[in-house]
């Protein structure tokens, strides 16, 4: 299990750094037009070859990476602080408090979320930011219940007590005692959701709702050579590839660090 949790740093690691430093290692400008290099097929120069205007794909996939995968990690944060607030709030406090915010969370699950995030999309209009909001919103709730679950199987806890009885107030308490106990779940839950997120910003790019032309972004990429999947096929099997990858990458080490939680609960 270690030497999982190694290789999926590991990994996890190398495509972070390629995110950071993909638009200094492109070979060429990812942004630079010219038609009389369009649709060349993958070669030395062009080792995923050329779209439709003559931009080289691999560059534009590098210099994509950025925006498609920080973008997830900024959304999965957001959502992520905001839901686990909200969840520590509703468990803690109890009553009437629970209950709506409860019912707040229920009405939000109660939609597909990726209908509901075209929705809000929609609605906010076009743009990556917009795009980005209409995904925090979605995925909040889920770290909410757990963040709930959570602390209700802590809050009656001697621990919790024995700090009330000494004079301790709720701030402490939930920021001394109750979320360094609830983190590890909630972190997990976060990894595996970077790889949910990144997909459905693709999505939305997809459809024309998140990062527009001519932002090197792997959904909007993908749907600006839909039109030229008989003449240029390569744009979309390396940018869906690119996916492809990141994705099992982060579903890896979510897995892995599931596995060590586990072992860790039941002391095997």
């Amino acid at each position: 299990m270690k030497t999982g949790l190694i290789l999926s740093l590991a990994l996890v690691g190398s495509i972070l750094l390629l995110a950071l430093f993909g638009s200094h290692l492109a070979p060429h400008d990812p942004y630079k037009t010219n038609l009389a290099l369009a649709q060349l097929s993958p070669s030395w120069e062009h080792p995923f070859g050329t779209d439709h205007l003559g931009r080289c794909v691999f560059s534009r996939i590098l210099s994509g990476a950025s925006v498609s995968i920080f973008s997830a990690l900024v959304v999965v944060l957001v959502a992520a602080a905001f839901g686990t607030a909200i969840g520590v709030i509703s468990g803690y406090v109890g009553g009437i408090v629970d209950a709506l915010l409860m019912r707040i969370t229920t009405i939000f699950q109660a939609f597909p979320y990726f209908l509901l995030a075209v929705a809000v999309a929609g609605t906010l209009g076009i743009g990556l930011m917009n795009g980005m909001i209409s995904l925090a919103v979605v995925f909040w709730t889920s770290y909410a219940r757990l963040g709930r679950s959570l602390v209700l199987g802590i809050k009656n806890e001697n621990y919790i007590k024995a700090s009330r009885l000494c004079g301790a107030g709720n701030h402490h308490i939930v920021l001394k005692y109750m979320l360094p106990n609830i983190g590890s779940p909630i972190l997990i839950t976060g990894v595996l959701d970077i790889s949910a997120v990144i997909l459905s910003m693709a999505g939305l790019s997809f459809l024309g709702l998140g990062a527009q032309r001519p932002t090197a972004e792997w959904g909007a990429m993908m749907s600006e050579a839909r039109n030229y999947l008989q003449t240029a096929p390569w744009v979309v099997i390396f940018t869906g590839f690119a996916l492809f990858v990141v994705v099992v990458c982060f579903n890896y080490l979510g897995d892995t660090l599931r596995g060590l939680l586990d072992r860790k609960a039941t002391g095997k």
